[in-house]
């Protein structure tokens, strides 16, 4: 049985479970923070998540190598391109949000006022921090923004991995109301039609013990 190493509001975590809902690929979802133990079966592997396992002993860490594995081993439906240049423009985007946008917003936004909450051995909430996540959003809504104004999706003419990583990067900051939906009709407009495929909604429903979200988060429509 596949099963899916995960924490709810990790947004790496979060683009593998809408990429498995997409290719309709089913499996067992087991929602840990950090680094809690697991049960002995994988108490040699990295203690990390996300990380997927199938059948035969197969075991996948690293959000990326998890996406590109599905989308070979499952291209259909096709998450990525087919076109070299394409691709590329895919990839690069991809790379931006779970790396630049993961660093410089989520985890100064999500990381200190929900991580640190839940494991209060990492310490109190950095107001600096809190700050630069809330000056950098801005910025690069306004890159997202030009890229929905200027394209159909993301990266092209047709939904892809890109769109995902995006979208479940901002789902968890949406998650604790730190997304200025005002200022961005045209990244709101996407964004709706992103948490609107079947895939995505069950990421809506995720709840934190005694966090709960905005009453819009899990309204399609706003």
């Amino acid at each position: 049985m596949r099963r899916l190493y995960h924490h709810q509001l990790c947004p790496l975590s979060r683009k593998v479970r809408v990429v498995l809902a997409e290719k309709r690929l089913e499996f067992e979802s087991i929602s840990e923070l950090g680094r809690d133990r697991r049960e002995n079966e994988l108490s040699d592997r990295p203690q990390e998540t996300p990380l997927l396992t199938e059948d035969g002993g197969i075991v996948l860490i690293d959000s990326s190598a998890i996406c590109e594995y599905l989308e070979e081993v499952y291209p259909t439906p096709p998450l990525m391109p087919s076109e070299p240049l394409a691709k590329a423009e895919t990839r690069r985007l991809v790379a931006w949000f779970d790396s630049r946008f993961h660093s410089e917003v989520t985890l100064n936004l999500v990381g200190e006022k929900i991580y640190k909450r839940l494991v209060p051995t990492h310490g109190q909430p950095d107001s600096r921090k809190i700050r630069l996540g809330y000056a950098a959003i801005r910025q690069h809504l306004d890159y997202i923004a030009w890229l929905a104004e200027s394209r159909t999706w993301l990266a092209g003419p047709h939904f892809s991995l890109a769109d995902i990583a995006a979208a479940t990067q901002i789902s968890c900051i949406d998650y604790i109301g730190d997304v200025p939906w005002d200022k961005q009709p045209q990244v709101k407009e996407w964004y709706a039609r992103v948490k609107s495929r079947p895939a995505f909604r069950a990421l809506l429903t995720d709840l934190l013990p005694g966090i709960p979200p905005p009453r819009h988060y899990a309204d399609l429509d706003f």
